[in-house]
């Protein structure tokens, strides 16, 4: 009668049945994982937008720098608006310019490296920003099926314990204790399997919008080199 008992007690096995039979520990791990889940999904929505509007920024500002606006025009508009991406990086070598020259800038090779090291502070900036969170999603693809993988060891040595205490092997009995220490594995796996995918694609993502501006910078700045060589081999214009 008392492994009847028992085995009725624990032949609900639907999923939230299995939570709230599960040890504190597996219920721990099981809460611990549930969180790192919805906080991959919070990443992934976010990083989709802000990919979206880096591009879209990006594609706007390419459209504008090449349709002959002049450069003194273009950072009028820009200097006193936050700016990212391209517009930071052309900004900032902008700035630069135009503080070399203020203070009677002479040496085209020191000018040119001030102005080169700007944009590369900017590019590693913007590309920093590009990459933040990414390293989370790394670490609950990888360490989320252990920590599945630990709280199923600990249900099922629970449950064998149980099984030692009842002295039954009837299978209406173990099944439920089981059946518990394996959901910490699946929520494991639908925490990582999310999580590992969405890294490969931002990390390539935030590798593709990262060498646009790297590009963007080595393009402008052949263009602010010939213009520094201009500047400098006419003494009357690099005075004004």
């Amino acid at each position: 009668m008392e492994q009847v008992g028992l085995a009725a007690a624990t032949n609900d096995v639907s999923l939230w049945s299995l939570f709230m039979q599960a040890g504190l520990v597996v219920k721990l791990v099981m809460l611990g994982l549930i969180a790192a889940s919805v906080w991959t999904w919070a990443i992934v929505v976010d990083k989709t937008l802000n990919y979206g509007r880096v591009r879209r920024q990006l594609d706007g500002f390419e459209q504008v720098f090449w349709s002959g606006q002049s450069l003194e025009e273009l950072y009028r508009t820009l200097s006193d608006r936050q700016t990212a991406g391209m517009g930071a990086i052309f900004v900032s070598a902008m700035r630069e310019w135009k503080k070399s020259f203020e203070r009677g800038a002479r040496s085209p090779i020191g000018l040119q490296m001030r102005i080169d090291r700007a944009m590369d502070v900017t590019l590693a900036r913007e590309s920093e920003s590009l990459e933040a969170r990414l390293g989370s999603l790394a670490t609950i693809g990888s360490a989320a099926p252990f920590i599945g993988l630990f709280g199923t060891v600990v249900g099922i040595m629970t449950s064998f314990q149980a099984i030692a205490g009842s002295k039954s092997t009837n299978l209406a009995v173990v099944a439920p204790g089981i059946a518990e220490a394996l959901l910490a594995t699946a929520i494991g796996l639908l925490a990582a399997i999310p999580a590992v995918i969405a890294y490969n694609k931002f990390s390539a993502d935030a590798g593709k919008l990262s060498a646009r501006m790297e590009a963007f910078a080595d393009e402008f700045s052949a263009i602010l080199s010939r213009q520094i060589d201009e500047k400098l081999q006419n003494p009357r214009q690099a005075a004004q």
